[in-house]
């Protein structure tokens, strides 16, 4: 996100969760967790970036299962922030894990969802050249 601070590596840099109704979820967790709504123009439709109370930042995002996100389980996904994103695909392979969504770029960084070896799913991120992640 613009104006954030490059996530560290090894950190965990972001969370979403991607289904099919992703109104009726971020309703969910506006009630249960305090959140405030921030829409997030996709083409045609909005997903959403969840709002602490008070907060400039938001804590996550929900996102229909559509468009880039069609293919994504509807669970909540990590992104954990590595310096290589194809070192570490390699890496994740080598060790037994699979990749379930190829790297693909998003304004300059990089992300990849993968399989570790026990099934749990998370997201690999390389941020960009440029400031925020």
């Amino acid at each position: 996100m613009a104006g954030m601070e490059k996530p560290k590596t090894g950190t965990i840099s972001w969370a979403d969760l991607t289904v099919p109704d992703a109104v009726g979820v971020k309703d969910f967790y506006a009630a249960v967790a305090g959140w405030g709504v921030m829409p997030v123009a996709m083409d045609g439709y909005e997903d959403f970036c969840m709002m602490p109370p008070g907060a400039e930042m938001p804590a996550a995002g929900i996102c229909h299962a559509r468009g880039p996100n069609a293919d994504l389980p509807a669970q909540w996904l990590v992104y954990i922030t590595v310096p290589d994103l194809a070192a570490a695909l390699a890496a994740c392979q080598a060790k037994g894990g699979q990749i379930i969504r190829d790297a693909k770029e998003m304004g300059g960084a990089k992300m990849a969802v993968i399989r570790d070896p026990a099934g749990a799913v998370a997201a690999l991120y390389q941020p960009g050249d440029g400031p925020g992640c």
